[in-house]
C-alpha cells in the first residue's frame, strides 16, 4: 500500500499576531504607491483578507513565524492598523511564491466577477473601493459584452483585452466582430489602436448602423475607402493560409524529419560537402528552423506573481 501523500500545510486557518510574523523581505516605499498596493490596501479595508498569509513556524524564536507568501497583503494590513491575520501555517519555510502559476485575470473572465458580485447584492459603490477603481469603470466592465456577439465573448475569454476594444467591436455587425478578433488572434494584438484600425478598414454595410457615416479621427473618407480594399485583401489571403495552414506544416515537417536523416548519413552529407555544399547548406537551415519552431512551441507565459 503506497504512502499517504504529506499534507503540505495545517488543516486550520488561525489568526496570527502581526507582531509574531517575521517577513523575509521589505515592502519599499516605492512599491507602496503602486496601484497594484494601492488596490490590495483598498481590498483589504472594504472586504478583508481573501487569501490568507502563508508562514512557517521558527526554528530558534519560540512562537514567531516566518512570512513565507504574503509580503504585500502583511504590509497592507499593518498600513490600515491591524493587529493580527488570517494565517495558513506551512510545513516548510520555502520562500517561494505560492501563486506562481497564477496567470493575470483575463478581462471577460474580470466582467463575469463583476456581474455575479453585483448579482449577489454587492453595489457597484463597494466593488469600486475594493478594486481601488472609479466607478465608471466598474460600469463599463459590467456592461462590457452588451453589443458582443457570443462567439467573440468565447473567443476572447481567456485573453487581455483593452476594454475600449469591446466598444469598438459593438460597431461592427456580428460577423465582421468575428472577422476581427480572428485577425487581432492572428496578430496576437489586442489593443484598442490595431481595433480603431479594423474599424476603420471595415464596409459601410458590415457596421452595426451602416444607415450612419462611419467617422475615425484622423482619418478622411478617401483614407478609409483605401483601408477597406486592402482589407478585403488581408482577409482573402488570411483565409487561404489558415485553410492551408495545417497541410503545409504536417508537410514541412515530414520533409525536415527526412532531410534530418539525409544528412544525418556521413555518406550522404559528405557527398553533398564535395559537391552540393549550398544544397547541404539549405538541408540544414531548414531542419534547424523546424527545431526552433518545435522547441517555442511549448514556451509558457510569463506568469504573473500575486502578493
Amino acid at each position: 500500500m503506497p504512502d499517504p501523500v504529506k499534507m503540505a500545510f495545517e488543516r486550520q486557518v488561525v489568526s496570527l499576531p502581526l507582531s509574531d510574523i517575521l517577513p523575509m523581505r521589505r515592502v519599499l516605499a516605492g512599491i507602496k504607491q503602486t496601484a497594484r498596493y494601492k488596490r490590495i490596501v483598498c481590498s483589504i479595508s472594504e472586504v478583508g483578507i481573501v487569501e490568507p498569509l502563508v508562514v512557517a513556524r521558527h526554528a530558534k524564536e519560540g512562537g514567531a513565524f516566518m512570512l513565507v507568501d504574503g509580503h504585500l497583503r502583511h504590509a497592507a494590513l499593518f498600513d490600515l492598523g491591524s493587529s493580527e491575520a488570517l494565517c495558513l501555517i506551512a510545513d516548510d519555510d520555502e520562500a517561494f511564491t505560492y501563486n506562481k502559476r497564477v496567470n493575470r485575470l483575463a478581462t471577460i473572465q474580470e466582467h463575469y466577477m463583476i456581474v455575479k458580485a453585483i448579482e449577489r447584492g454587492v453595489s457597484e459603490e463597494k466593488l469600486a473601493k475594493a478594486l481601488n477603481l472609479d466607478i465608471k469603470r466598474i460600469k463599463t466592465k459590467r456592461t462590457l459584452l452588451d453589443g458582443v456577439c457570443p462567439e467573440v465573448a468565447e473567443m476572447l475569454k481567456d485573453k487581455s483585452v483593452d476594454t475600449e476594444v469591446f466598444s469598438l467591436l459593438r460597431k461592427m455587425k456580428p460577423m465582421r466582430q468575428i472577422e476581427a478578433v480572428e485577425l487581432m488572434s492572428a496578430m496576437n494584438n489586442f489593443t484598442a489602436r490595431y481595433a480603431h484600425a479594423l474599424l476603420a478598414a471595415t464596409r459601410q454595410e458590415d457596421l452595426a448602423q451602416p444607415d450612419r457615416p462611419k467617422k475615425i479621427r484622423g482619418l478622411t473618407a478617401e483614407q478609409m475607402a483605401r483601408m477597406e480594399l486592402g482589407m478585403d485583401g488581408l482577409q482573402r489571403e488570411f483565409k487561404t493560409v489558415s485553410a492551408s495552414y495545417g497541410d503545409t506544416v504536417l508537410n514541412l515537417v515530414v520533409a525536415a524529419g527526412y532531410l534530418s536523416r539525409l544528412i544525418g548519413n556521413p555518406g550522404v552529407s559528405g557527398y553533398l560537402e564535395r559537391h552540393h555544399p549550398e544544397i547541404l547548406t539549405e538541408f540544414r537551415a531548414i531542419v534547424a528552423a523546424t527545431s526552433l519552431e518545435e522547441g517555442g512551441s511549448g514556451a509558457s507565459e510569463e506568469p504573473a506573481f500575486l502578493e
